[in-house]
């Protein structure tokens, strides 16, 4: 009995051991063996967020490469003896003599839906808790930007909810308009106001932090999160603590992003805050890897590193998708100095700029936006009709007042009709005030810019026109809902529109004025 059991045991055994290596067999023979060759080179020297390398003949411009650490870097400067390697990672683990392979691929970030509402760095990797980010494709961080014959002319708005620029300075889906200003005036306000509007309007938001405090970055993350922005806008983060490359690189991954959204038919807004700060930045590599400098020390291709960056915001043929890319980029000046080399870079690149003043924000004007330093070169191209209508004689009338207003801050005696143009003037720069985080839709913009406009808001005190805006909005959707309707549609301003809204604005001005408990003010603003 114990015989036969042996026995079966080990036929069993035997008959395992046969299927086992059958499938070896069979598994051996599907194999396909080759030899994978890949360069091998050496660290020479490590410091600053750079590595010069040697042994890497075969190495490409912006070719990834992998330490031995695990660090990744990309190649930069390739001279004949040696490799100039930017890090994106820590330098710590690096060494003199540490092994570096190449990938034989350039520098990629993933792409993807998944992206929206995550915070990430700037080659894609989550940094805000959150788990990973499930994408299925990677394109290069560098690209090449649409040619002419792939995009179209910019003519959909893309409102900012922002009075003052919607009316003076209107922004295309398509465009590039650039925001500067000296520090601490409210260009990231200004950004994160466009991002706020855009809830709802279809177009998806990429907020490139580049060189920021991790706090001030942390803030506008949760601005957007209260606001319920950061369901359609994605943050790439190239903070002042991560190290150089990933500075450099942040701008062009957020441009990466919003591009596989666009070529998908989908629009997008992309904000650089800040390209100052991205300048400097290259300037501190390129002196490192012992780069020519040029004026300011900045190197010679200063221009071309955001002029192909910038060059990527479009308007694509409707046979593309007919997608976009807005690109608000932020820049930094100095003591108003918008004549530096920076600034006029890009200013000369962009279809326009956003001009903050201090002496405006000082005077307690916010936004701090200086209409007559400002432009638009797309124009009203892009403006619904109504506000074309009324854009450019509200920021006539503005104008003229800046420049009269000169006269009565030395006391001097002027006719009727200036006191009048001054008057009026009063009120359109009271109605060009906004408080921070509070867009406005465009249909009630029309209605306050009319009133002024139209000088139904004359009897209104000048400290009393905010309160009046309010009032205005919150009784416009009983007594004006059609003619809400009708701007929000895109109709213009007839004849019979604008008398209905003369006589409907000015009753409300009479209620406001008898709720208010005071008379009109006397004088030419009455007479008006």
């Amino acid at each position: 009995m114990r015989g036969s059991v042996r026995g079966g045991v080990r036929g069993a055994v035997r008959s395992s051991a046969e299927q086992a290596l059958s499938a070896l067999h069979e598994a051996a023979g599907q194999a396909r063996f080759g030899v994978v060759l890949r360069e091998v080179g050496r660290v020479l020297t490590v410091g600053d967020g750079i590595a010069t390398v040697s042994g890497l003949t075969n190495a490409m411009v912006d070719e990834l490469l992998v330490f031995a650490s695990g660090v990744k870097g990309y190649a930069f400067n390739l001279d004949e003896a040696e490799i100039g390697c930017v890090l994106l990672g820590p330098e710590q683990g690096i060494q003199a003599g540490e092994l570096v392979q190449g990938s034989g691929e350039i520098l990629r970030i993933p792409v993807g839906e998944g992206f929206l509402g995550r915070t990430v760095n700037a080659l894609g990797e989550p940094i805000d808790g959150r788990g990973p980010v499930h994408a299925r494709d990677s394109w290069p961080v560098e690209r090449d930007a649409p040619g002419i014959v792939d995009r179209q002319p910019v003519r959909q708005p893309l409102e900012t909810g922002i009075k003052s620029i919607d009316a003076t300075i209107p922004i295309g889906r398509g465009q590039r308009e650039l925001i500067l200003g000296d520090r601490r005036l409210g260009k990231t306000t200004i950004a994160v106001d466009t991002i706020l509007n855009q809830r709802g309007k279809g177009v998806l938001c990429f907020y490139v932090s580049i060189g920021q405090k991790s706090s001030t970055t942390a803030k506008v993350v949760e601005l957007l999160r209260a606001r319920g922005a950061l369901d359609y806008t994605c943050v790439i983060v190239g903070g002042a603590d991560d190290p150089p490359g990933m500075q450099f690189v942040a701008p062009y991954a957020g441009c990466t992003l919003a591009e596989y959204f666009m070529e998908r038919g989908r629009d997008t807004l992309v904000i650089y805050d800040d390209l100052s700060k991205h300048a400097d930045v290259y300037r501190e590599i390129s002196l490192l890897l012992r780069r020519p400098p040029g004026r300011e020390a900045y190197p010679g291709d200063i221009f071309y590193i955001h002029s192909r960056l910038l060059e990527r915001a479009a308007k694509l043929e409707d046979r593309l998708g007919g997608g976009s890319q807005t690109a608000l980029p932020i820049i930094e000046t100095r003591e108003q100095n918008i004549s530096a080399y920076i600034p006029t870079n890009l200013i000369s690149i962009t279809d326009g700029q956003i001009y903050l003043s201090p002496d405006l924000f000082n005077q307690g004007h916010r936004p701090a936006v200086d209409v007559g330093r400002s432009v638009s070169r797309i124009g009203g191209a892009t403006q619904v009709a109504a506000m074309r209508q009324l854009g450019g004689p509200v920021r006539l009338r503005y104008s003229q007042f800046v420049e009269l207003e000169i006269f009565t801050k030395f006391g001097a005696r002027v006719e009727r009709s200036t006191r009048e143009a001054i008057e009026r003037g009063r009120r359109i720069k009271e109605v060009l005030k906004q408080p921070p985080h509070s867009p406005w839709p465009m249909e009630e913009q029309v209605l306050v810019f009319f009133a002024a406009h139209e000088g139904l808001l004359d009897p209104v005190p000048t400290e009393r026109v905010a309160a009046f805006e309010d009032f205005l909005r919150e009784k416009a959707p009983e007594r004006l809902g059609s003619q809400l309707a009708r701007i929000a549609a895109g109709s213009p301003l007839d004849d019979q529109a604008r008398e209905e809204l003369r006589r409907e604005i000015s009753d409300l001005v009479q209620e406001f004025i008898k709720a208010s408990g005071k008379e009109p003010p006397a004088g030419p603003g009455k007479a008006a």
